[in-house]
């Protein structure tokens, strides 16, 4: 994967986790607008309704020019980076889960601290984490779709 350029990296990055989240049973939805406008890589749903966010990274440049992803922090129970397996672990701050991933398969490096959003974030997120779901099993979902 250290040959591909950086949309095939995330494509595979993302496709991983999302094979790791469907194994223990949370649904994963990309490329998902936020309320606050920001593009989040994978919204996923948990099974008991938490939220998980998972920010991909495809290289070390990718890393260091986002600013943008603690703004994802208030749409999520639990926030993950998720990386390619070259991608260098200690530049992911502590305080955040890591998932390390390729096309094909994907592990928890380590576990996101929980900070539960709010009743009323929570009941917003779970009732519009539907809509682009139903908009994408018609087929019609590809663009992204607001979530506030």
């Amino acid at each position: 994967m250290t040959n591909a350029s950086r949309p095939e990296i995330t494509s595979e990055v993302t496709e991983g986790v999302c094979r790791l989240l469907y194994h223990h049973q949370i649904a994963c939805l990309t490329e998902l607008r936020l309320g606050n406008g920001r593009r989040l890589d994978v919204l996923a749903l948990g099974p008991k309704g938490e939220l998980w966010a998972v920010e991909v990274k495809s290289s070390v440049e990718d890393f260091r020019v986002d600013q943008k992803w603690q703004s994802y922090l208030d749409y999520c129970d639990r926030f993950f980076f998720a990386v390619p397996m070259h991608f260098p672990k200690d530049l992911i701050p502590e305080d955040v889960g890591l998932i390390v991933a390729d096309r094909f398969e994907a592990a928890i490096i380590r576990p996101s601290p929980e900070n539960k959003l709010s009743a009323a974030r929570r009941k917003k997120l779970l009732i519009s984490f539907g809509q682009p779901a139903a908009a994408r099993l018609r087929g019609d979902g590809k663009d992204p779709i607001f979530v506030s």
